[in-house]
């Protein structure tokens, strides 16, 4: 019997629905994996289609074609190292999350996911039946396990593939990224490799999905723990590894074990390609935002730059009377120093017509709330104007504690097609800034150094819709609401953990009733990075019309 088994680990980034460009994909790791005299080549979950493919999967035509597109890959590569795929699969009626393995020309066997995550990010409960629990598959000398991603979170799956026969364990994820996922994941699968006392492969796909990035990061760990071989996050690789027959069993030999950075790096890095994957798959080439002077808008364009380049990002400025000399002076110099185009377009001549068109139907009321939002929704126009004429992806620029709260205008400064810092709060918001000032990075196509002005980061924030007009006129300080909002959006917690953690209660009761008074704007508001595991979209599934409130209840 051989002593060897060479394995190819594809870490792709594939296109949802772009069946044929991902089958491309496969083609390519193929002929790479023949070319390392592979034995077998191995692409995470649902590759075939991409991932998360959401309803789209139920439609019959869809994973037809997709089925399709594996009998294709399997005719096309018969002739060197079978393949492990991840496909919809149809046995009968019912369709499977499987994972396919092709060989001489055919698929010769379908591996059926069994525990379907049905929380967070993932509704396969209602998209898949649920696979028996299977044993091993044969490829060369190696008798292979495959259980598909949350099967591999359970004890179950991996020790009936062990007891039956099992050398090591192959693991296909589609596992999206959020702060501190990789040390779940090892965690996770070192109780595999503990339980079962075989090597454990992990392997996860790169890149963007609307709000989901897949950041890789796949691994094998031998049995004790040990790390073999860990590839980088969020870059694509193809990487070729050997296992050996010992005494002791099947082992992987020592490979590269990368460094992964911290989590204020891969949080940047995540908002980085999300955005440039959310562009590249959906056919745009360059984006536009408004630059007010501020801070968000700042680290927006930033994140723009490095995404995309300089030269594919505008940056426009629109003033009004109260706009300060400071956001006028602070809004120029991030411009010029990403190296971006920059647009200055008043706001004050189309407002006053505003105001003399809307005089006769408010004469006699004083100024409110109203002629601000005016002055937020004239810039969401003047932007989408701009959008649509240059074919430019507007992005919108509100953090995770305004989208929070609502302190944002629905059809003004919510407007655009994607925000890649919707799930980052204010106060990491201030931080980023400060990181990306001092840290530069290979994937950034910005400039390096301080791209953002001391003074942007310093300044009390402020939307400048009136005079003086500071943020915390209307919000509690943001280190205070952000604590508040962890406690509520994140920990799902109550008025009382808030009360609990020191918060003054008045400010968690005001900052409960504002989270659920602003669901239908979050509804109808722009996808952006998920970064943690309460992101405002799938994350968190919350009514529109909503009258409970938890401070009601224990006060």
């Amino acid at each position: 019997m051989a002593d060897q088994f060479r394995l190819t680990l594809a870490q792709l980034n594939p296109t949802v629905g772009d069946l044929a460009g991902n089958r491309a994909q496969a083609r390519a790791a193929w002929e790479a994996a023949r070319a390392a005299g592979s034995d077998l080549v191995a692409f995470p979950e649902m590759f075939i289609t991409g991932y998360n493919t959401q309803d789209l999967v139920r439609r019959p035509a869809f994973h037809a074609a997709a089925m399709d597109e594996v009998h294709a890959l399997a005719a096309e590569c018969a002739d060197g190292p079978a393949i492990a795929i991840g496909s919809p699969w149809l046995e009968g009626t019912e369709l499977f999350n499987a994972y396919l393995i092709l060989q001489g020309g055919a698929v010769r066997t379908s591996v059926l996911k069994h525990h379907l995550p049905n929380d967070t990010v993932f509704d396969e409960v209602r998209l898949y039946a649920s696979g028996p629990v299977t044993g091993p598959y044969a490829v060369g000398a190696a008798r292979i396990g495959s259980p598909i991603c949350e099967d591999a979170w359970y004890e179950d799956v991996a020790e009936t593939l062990e007891e039956t026969g099992a050398d090591f364990l192959l693991v296909p994820n589609g596992s999206p990224y959020h702060r501190g996922k990789f040390d779940v994941r090892l965690n996770h699968m070192i109780a595999r490799t503990v339980e079962t006392g075989l090597p454990v492969i992990y392997l996860n796909m790169v890149g963007g999905q609307d709000d989901q990035v897949f950041d890789g990061g796949s691994f094998i760990v031998n049995p004790g723990g040990r790390m073999a071989v860990k590839l980088p996050v969020f870059d694509e690789e193809i990487a070729h590894v050997t296992l050996t027959r010992t005494p002791e069993g099947w082992r992987a030999d020592p490979g590269t074990v990368a460094r992964h950075p911290d989590d204020w790096e891969q949080d940047y890095r995540a908002m980085v390609e999300s955005l440039r994957d959310y562009m590249r798959k959906t056919g745009f080439r360059k984006a536009l935002l408004g630059l007010s002077g501020g801070i968000d808008s700042a680290i927006v364009a930033a994140i723009a730059a490095d995404a995309l380049g300089p030269e594919n990002v505008r940056c426009v400025m629109l003033p009004s009377e109260y706009t300060s000399e400071h956001s006028l002076e602070d809004a120029k110099a991030v411009a010029k120093a990403l190296g971006c185009r920059y647009d200055f377009v008043p706001i004050t001549p189309g407002r006053d017509a505003i105001t003399e068109t809307l005089a006769p139907l408010f004469e006699g009321r004083d100024e409110d709330v109203t002629e601000e939002n005016i002055q937020s929704r004239l810039r969401g126009l003047l932007l989408m104007a701009l959008s649509n004429k240059f074919g430019e992806m507007l992005l919108t620029t509100g953090n995770k504690s305004e989208v929070a709260v609502g302190y944002a205008t629905i059809y003004g400064d919510m407007n655009g097609g994607y925000n890649p810092i919707k799930d980052l709060y204010k106060t990491r918001v201030f931080e980023t800034c400060r990181w990306r000032n001092a840290n530069h990075r290979p994937w950034m196509k910005g400039p390096e150094g301080e791209v953002i002005p001391d003074r942007i980061i310093t300044k009390p924030p402020s939307a400048e819709l009136r005079a003086d007009q500071k943020d915390n006129d209307s919000l509690p300080d943001y280190p205070v609401l952000d604590g508040i909002l962890e406690i509520l959006v994140d920990d799902e917690g109550s008025i009382a953990d808030c009360v609990a953690a020191g918060y003054d209660r008045a400010d968690a009761v005001r900052v409960e009733h504002l989270i659920y008074i602003s669901e239908y704007k979050r509804f109808q508001s722009a996808p952006g990075t998920r970064l943690t595991e309460r992101a405002f979209w799938l994350d968190r599934r919350y009514p529109i019309v909503n009258r409970w409130r938890d401070g009601r209840r224990d006060g």
